[in-house]
This record gives C-alpha cells, sequence and structure tokens, in this order.
C-alpha cells in the first residue's frame, strides 16, 4: 500500500505595513498650523505686524485683540502669526547647510579614511574645544547682529555633529556584505558610495536634523533675546519675548504667548524626531 505526500504549497511571506507612529502625528499635527501661518501670514493676520497703536497700548486678550498689545499697541497674535515665517526660516537655515556638508564630508571621510580623515578630525576637535552656544555668539559678534550672520555662524560650527554621525555609519556600512558585493561586481568607489553605503548611513543624521531645528529656533530665540539675531521691529517669537520681558508682573502676554509658541515649535520637532527614529529604525 502506498501513500501519497501531500503537495507542497509555497507560502509567499506576508508584507507587514508599518503603522504610522503616534508621535510621529502628533508632532505633524502641531507643526501644521505653524507651517500654515508661516506660508501665508497676511491672512491670518487681522492687524499689521510693525504697526504702532497709541490708542491700544497694553491692552490685555479680548476679542478685538485676541493675545492682548505690547507697549506700542501693536497686535501680540498678528506679531506671533508673522513671526512663524521668520522662526520657521531659522529652523531651515540653520541647519540646511550643517546637515548638507557634514552629511557629504562625513560620508566621503569615513569611506576614503587615511590622511584626509585624520586632518579633518583635528579640524572638527578643534571646533568642539569650545560650547557651541559660546563659539557661535562669538562669532556673530565679530560679523555683526543679523539673520544673516547668525546662519554663517551656526554653519560655521554646526557641521561637525553631522559629521561624526554620518562617518560613524559609513565605516561601518562600507564593511558589510552588500558593500563588498558591488565591489565584486566591478562597481566604482563613487557608486558604492552614493547609491548604497550612503542612503544607509543617513537615516540618523536626518532623525537629528528635526531635533536639531527645535535647538535651531531655540538657539535663534536666544540670540534674538540678546539683540544678536533678529532685529527690532521684525516679529520674531525671541525678539518678543525680550520686549515683554519688562512688563511681565503688568502684562505678562506680551512675553508668555510668544513664549507658547517656541515651546510648540520645539516639541513639534522633537515629536517629529522621535517619530522618524522609531519609523526608521531596522526591525529585528
Amino acid at each position: 500500500m502506498t501513500t501519497t505526500a501531500p503537495p507542497v504549497t509555497s507560502v509567499a511571506p506576508r508584507r507587514t505595513r508599518r503603522r504610522p507612529k503616534p508621535t510621529l502625528i502628533a508632532g505633524l499635527l502641531l507643526l501644521l498650523p505653524l507651517v500654515i501661518a508661516a506660508v501665508a501670514p497676511k491672512l491670518l493676520a487681522p492687524y499689521s505686524p510693525t504697526d504702532f497703536d497709541y490708542t491700544a497700548i497694553l491692552q490685555g486678550p479680548s476679542a478685538k485683540h485676541l493675545f492682548g498689545t505690547d507697549n506700542f499697541g501693536r497686535d501680540i497674535f498678528s506679531r506671533i502669526i508673522f513671526g512663524a515665517q521668520v522662526d520657521l526660516q531659522i529652523a531651515v537655515f540653520t541647519t540646511l547647510f550643517p546637515f548638507v556638508f557634514g552629511t557629504l564630508l562625513g560620508a566621503f571621510t569615513g569611506f576614503v579614511g587615511k590622511w584626509f580623515d585624520a586632518m579633518i578630525g583635528r579640524v572638527a576637535d578643534l571646533v568642539v574645544v569650545f560650547p557651541f552656544l559660546v563659539l557661535v555668539i562669538a562669532i556673530v559678534a565679530v560679523l555683526g547682529p543679523g539673520l544673516t550672520n547668525m546662519y554663517i555662524a551656526v554653519s560655521a560650527v554646526g557641521w561637525v555633529s553631522y559629521w561624526r554621525l554620518v562617518r560613524a555609519e559609513v565605516m561601518a556600512q562600507k564593511e558589510t556584505e552588500y558593500a563588498q558585493a558591488a565591489r565584486v561586481l566591478g562597481f566604482g568607489p563613487s557608486r558604492v558610495l552614493l547609491r548604497h553605503v550612503l542612503p544607509n548611513a543617513v537615516t540618523p543624521a536626518i532623525v537629528y536634523l528635526m531635533t536639531d531645528m527645535s535647538l535651531g529656533i531655540l538657539l535663534g530665540a536666544s540670540l534674538g533675546y540678546l539683540g544678536l539675531g533678529a532685529q527690532p521691529p521684525t516679529p520674531e517669537w525671541g525678539v518678543m519675548v525680550a520686549d515683554g520681558k519688562n512688563f511681565m508682573a503688568t502684562a505678562w502676554w506680551i512675553a508668555g504667548f510668544p513664549g507658547l509658541a517656541l515651546t510648540l515649535a520645539g516639541v513639534a520637532f522633537s515629536l517629529i524626531g522621535d517619530g522618524l527614529a522609531d519609523a526608521l529604525r531596522p526591525r529585528s
């Protein structure tokens, strides 16, 4: 008596779809109103952010002035709306060049190594000897106050973090099997680096970029508070906090609402960074 074995059927593995991370969704929802305000401030702001109204000085929050007015009669809500454009610009411009330059330099030094890696390492060590904020303030003080000089100062210092992250990842990724297989197939070093190694090594830098944007907004606010960033009457949140520090006992809304906007922007970028870290983390 013979028995026939049941037919062997191949079962294709199921592809699991990653669910959106709650922290990422929360961060995007917090950031969305700020982006809308930055894109279309004239449509949302009921008043000009720079016009004085001496008949409405230091008025508290009301239906006419939702967040009150400052010591020049300017509408705080309108200034916060227009300030979103300035502060999001600071978030982008204080991180864009450091990210691009640090990523490319870290990829090249990590892949090539040797004397060039050692030389860039000495330059990076020289930069990190000084505290970040102190060095930025010193550069801005030499160049002069203003947003452009602030961007130059941050770019001159901020690339080191991205360089370290990408360099370490590239040094690890270039020894993996897929990178060695690409070399065996005859691909040149530039193709192995740009097409195979770098896309797998840049994820930590992207996650750090989002966190760095929140730090960039806080840095812009700090320099604005010290008079080294955006200059009056530019409606920048840090400048607005500085303007309201002398009125905290009598008109808390002048500094309170811009400070709240700074907090929400920082939390939004931090949540997006955490969500990206969870979403891009490789599964075991």
